[in-house]
């Protein structure tokens, strides 16, 4: 169960609008990269890691996640704001429109947690690229925050992983699989 919490982790507060930031930031919400498939793949995956300990690791980045989702939702609503319908087209800034095949879920713990780890990184470097496009310090702010946020998760997720390795060695379920060296 998530309890919500009214006022955004981190205050989004854009002066101007531009719509062409908002294009290439909304790639953030629901792009291969995105808020959107890391929340549900996070929330998705914990169900089969193996302690309550990885479980809550996913449970506490993929609701954090959601949160991200409801922080780059406002950014693109004030970049976007006294804008007609025609001015705004929802979509990705490659122009393709969101769908649930980003989002990996293999149920293999290992797999699962080194994808997430790549994630996170993605999405890093998403957040870096939308920093060198942007001169507003109203979204920049913002934008290092939620990308401070991802580097942490992907500390987070190098816990998680190093604690299935160890989980899993110890009930010979090896990480690597020792009939197979060097191939």
């Amino acid at each position: 169960m998530f309890i919500y919490k009214k006022n955004l982790q981190y205050p989004v507060r854009i002066a101007n609008p531009n719509p062409a930031l908002a294009k290439v930031i909304i790639s953030q919400y629901g792009g291969p990269n995105g808020e959107l498939g890391a929340s549900l793949r996070y929330l998705s995956q914990r169900f089969a890691m193996p302690s309550d300990e990885v479980k809550g690791i996913l449970t506490d980045i993929g609701t954090e996640e959601l949160g991200h989702l409801e922080m780059v939702g406002s950014i693109v609503h004030q970049l976007t704001r006294n804008l007609t319908p025609e001015e705004i087209k929802a979509q990705a800034a490659a122009g393709v429109p969101w769908n649930a095949i980003s989002i990996g879920v293999s149920g293999d713990v290992i797999a699962d947690l080194t994808e997430d780890l790549a994630a996170e990184q993605k999405a890093r470097a998403t957040y870096d690229n939308i920093l060198r496009l942007s001169d507003d310090p109203d979204v920049n702010n913002v934008i290092r925050f939620l990308r401070e946020r991802e580097v942490v998760h992907f500390q987070r997720f190098g816990e998680a992983l190093g604690l299935v390795t160890e989980k899993l060695n110890q009930n010979n379920v090896y990480y690597m699989n020792p009939a197979f060296p060097g191939r």
